[in-house]
């Protein structure tokens, strides 16, 4: 293998996840192991029984309990639920420093850091603590200049509205 690469899809287009679960089927499919982990996601993919059926090539985990939506949670279940992705942060760290996947996807990570729920000195030093061979895929709608020069790839990706003649 080679060097890992860090891509990131971004914009505020939709296709961010899919374009990232393709990538994980593609991967998958080559014999690859991959890691999904979902953050701020109202109930998420791990439910879908489609999915499941892509186990044990493709490993799904969700840390927050609620099924709604982060931003519309008292600030109650908010710190809850920070807890939570926390620990959904450690356990990447832990994927990518045991080497536990060939690529690891952060679905919606960068929206931790629009919500200041991380930084992106925290975000780094996961980066940071991967195999050198493991590729990783971070998704999320902004993207700020700190971030743009963690990534070898950057994917924008905007919805455009064309009229039909």
């Amino acid at each position: 293998m080679g060097q890992g690469l860090v891509h990131i899809y971004s914009g505020d287009g939709h296709g961010k996840s899919p374009a990232a679960l393709g990538q994980a089927v593609m991967s998958a499919a080559a014999g690859e192991a991959v890691v999904i982990i979902q953050f701020l996601k109202e109930k998420g993919l791990n439910d879908s029984e489609f999915i499941s059926r892509l186990e044990p090539e493709v490993k799904i985990f969700r840390f927050e309990k609620s099924e709604g939506n982060f931003d519309e949670l008292s600030e109650e279940k908010k710190a809850e639920e920070i807890i939570n992705i926390k620990n959904g942060l450690n356990f990447a760290k832990k994927v990518l420093t045991t080497g536990e996947c060939d690529l690891l996807i952060l679905d919606e990570v960068l929206g931790l850091v629009d919500n200041h729920i991380i930084t992106v000195e925290d975000l780094k030093n996961l980066i940071d603590a991967r195999d050198e061979e493991t590729d990783i895929i971070m998704t999320g709608i902004a993207m700020n200049d700190e971030l743009c020069m963690m990534a070898d790839e950057i994917s924008k990706i905007e919805t455009m509205k064309f009229k039909c003649w």
